[in-house]
């Protein structure tokens, strides 16, 4: 079996491109086209040695995933199902912004945490994706979209692991996909611009903040052990104690000074100005933090609804009043089932999914319109 190169990171490749019996400095070459220049084949690749060339093409191979569908909202999100094999599929959406290009990414096939307000969870755990389907994602992304945007410039400034899954129970595979979003000689993101979302796994929290510090936001939608626990399963591992001491400790490393706690707003569950006041005085002058006010994007499993408007205004208010930075999240590509808290990845019915993907496979993918690229800073 040939080794898949998306798999490594660029000391991976370095290890593997010494067992060839070639220099180490080939590696940064090699990194180089495969992520900067989205290169497939081995033979393009002009600055290579031929005879590296020759036994790439005898051990390796560049293998990204096979798209079985795209779907582009009417706010310009686009969400892409990639086919994963056993019947399987994840989702990646890249969310168009004017001084930003986000990609929301996978790290798993479903999910095993189970959160009540999440739809991945409701579909259940298949397995962990490797290095290369998580690299995949971003691989083919960024590349499709400089072609059809027709710019040479980076597309994608901002990745987030907030798609289906929790990276942090996939560590050995998220790792060095990080580290390769963040090579200069690969995507050169900022670790500021890189986030890994958590529902609170915190032995993986500790771990990251020394192996990997990027930016950390944390699920959090409860105020309370009791409310949490409910919705969030892991918290009766993990309390927030607990879970609260993790981020401190992840602040000393972190490349931004603050922990971003997400707070999916549900009707009658946890929106009250009750809930608001203990969410205060569960993190005021214990953490810095800011909170992220997640409109819920309503699914039939669920028996959840979600706050009106003005219930999360207010819940805001309170927050914002008592001096906690707050903002309430812009749902995207809620129309093609890309916003948070909907990934799926049309996989609802297990025994179905094999026929339905292959009916996928004949929809011709529709073209994505020009838009400017994003911008740095």
């Amino acid at each position: 079996m040939t080794a898949n190169l998306l798999d490594f990171d660029l000391e991976g490749l370095a290890a593997f491109v010494e067992s060839l019996g070639e220099k180490r400095f080939r590696a940064t070459q090699l990194f180089r086209w495969i992520h900067q220049r989205g290169a497939r084949d081995f033979g393009e690749m002009s600055d290579l040695a031929k005879s590296l060339r020759g036994k790439l093409a005898t051990s390796a191979r560049i293998e990204g995933l096979p798209v079985v569908a795209q779907h582009e909202s009417a706010d310009g999100t686009i969400k892409w199902l990639f086919d994963v094999g056993g019947g399987d599929a994840v989702e990646a959406v890249f969310i168009p912004e004017d001084d930003r290009g986000t990609l929301c990414v996978s790290s798993q096939a479903g999910c095993a945490v189970g959160c009540r307000f999440c739809s991945t969870g409701h579909q259940g755990f298949s397995r962990n994706l490797t290095t290369g389907e998580i690299l995949a994602q971003l691989w083919f992304a960024e590349h499709f979209l400089r072609k059809h945007l027709k710019t040479e410039e980076r597309v994608i400034s901002n990745v987030v692991m907030m798609g289906m899954g929790e990276p942090l129970q996939n560590y050995a595979a998220l790792v060095p996909a990080l580290r390769a979003m963040l090579d200069d000689h690969g995507y050169g993101l900022s670790r500021r611009r890189v986030t890994v979302s958590t529902s609170g796994v915190v032995p993986m929290m500790d771990r990251l903040g020394g192996d990997c510090p990027v930016a950390l936001a944390v699920s959090l939608h409860a105020p309370n052990d009791t409310l949490r626990d409910n919705l969030v399963p892991l918290n009766q591992k993990y309390p927030l104690a607990e879970l609260l001491a993790a981020c401190n400790r992840y602040l000393e490393h972190a490349p931004r000074d603050f922990i971003t706690f997400e707070y999916c707003m549900l009707d009658g569950v946890n929106d009250t100005p009750e809930h608001a006041r203990e969410l205060v005085r569960l993190v005021k002058g214990r953490i810095a933090c800011k909170l992220n006010l997640i409109p819920f994007n309503p699914f039939p499993q669920s028996g959840l609804t979600r706050s009106p408007h003005s219930r999360v205004l207010a819940f805001a208010k309170i927050l914002s009043d008592a001096g906690i930075v707050t903002t309430v999240r812009k749902t995207r590509g809620d129309d093609i089932d890309a916003a948070c808290g909907q990934l799926a990845g049309d996989v609802k019915d297990r025994t179905r999914v094999a026929e339905r993907m292959a009916r996928q496979r004949t929809v011709m993918l529709k073209p994505v319109p020009a838009a400017p690229a994003a911008k740095e800073g």
